[in-house]
């Protein structure tokens, strides 16, 4: 396990060419890297927040004076 965490990017770059990489102690293999088919990338769902957070009928409206003095160090 400590060997292989020492040489972690080479095991990845063997994995990325296709090998088939077995991690594990005592002679026991209790992972595999193997190559990522597909580059991941979150899914972004229009409206998946919705019920769950709420934004106010004022949102992008002016900040009061006092706290944009606070902004503006004033």
């Amino acid at each position: 396990m400590h060997q292989a965490k020492s040489n972690l990017s080479k095991l990845v770059k063997k994995a990325a060419s296709g090998e088939e990489i077995y991690i594990g102690a005592y002679g026991k293999a209790q992972a595999k890297i193997v190559a990522a088919d597909a580059v991941l990338t979150p899914r972004k769902t229009i409206g998946m927040l919705k019920g769950i957070i709420n934004i106010p009928e004022d949102f992008d409206e002016p900040l009061p004076d006092e706290i944009v003095s606070e902004f503006e160090g004033k």
